[in-house]
């Protein structure tokens, strides 16, 4: 991670709102799971979280929390773009008892001063006991 990601968290964590919209604290949302003191419960608990970490810059928990079989060797991120937002459109499973599930949602971004959003079905599962990213289908 950058200088950069690491002076973003760091502004983070002083009571702002978590960037993942859960209209929370981001030291009592994203930041215990960034720092790896809790788990997200919730495959959307952990897409919050993964958002929060595109926002933020912390490529070392978007690789800790990404599947061993689809997870890239190495995640740069562009520091030009800007994650803004985020909606849920949908989950199916995913929840406290499940071993899969899925999220669908709209990421807003900022780019070369341009809006965009990119919106994508994404799959999550457990791997040894923990919700991690398996893939998605960007639409």
């Amino acid at each position: 991670m950058g200088k950069g990601g690491a002076r973003r968290r760091a502004n983070a964590t002083t009571g702002r709102a978590c960037p993942c919209g859960s209209g929370q604290a981001y030291a009592q949302c994203c930041a215990p799971v960034h720092g790896g003191a809790t788990q997200a419960p919730t495959a959307e608990a952990l897409m919050r979280s993964r958002f929060s970490a595109f926002a933020l810059g912390d490529s070392g928990y978007l690789l800790r929390s990404w599947h061993s079989s689809t997870r890239p060797a190495l995640l740069d991120l562009d520091p030009g773009q800007r994650w803004t937002r985020l909606e849920i459109v949908d989950t199916e499973r995913g929840g406290l008892l499940d071993s899969a599930g899925t999220v669908t949602f709209h990421a807003h971004y900022r780019d070369a001063g341009q809006a965009g959003t990119l919106t994508e079905r994404s799959r999550f599962v457990r791997e040894d006991g923990r919700w991690v990213y398996l893939d998605g289908e960007q639409r």
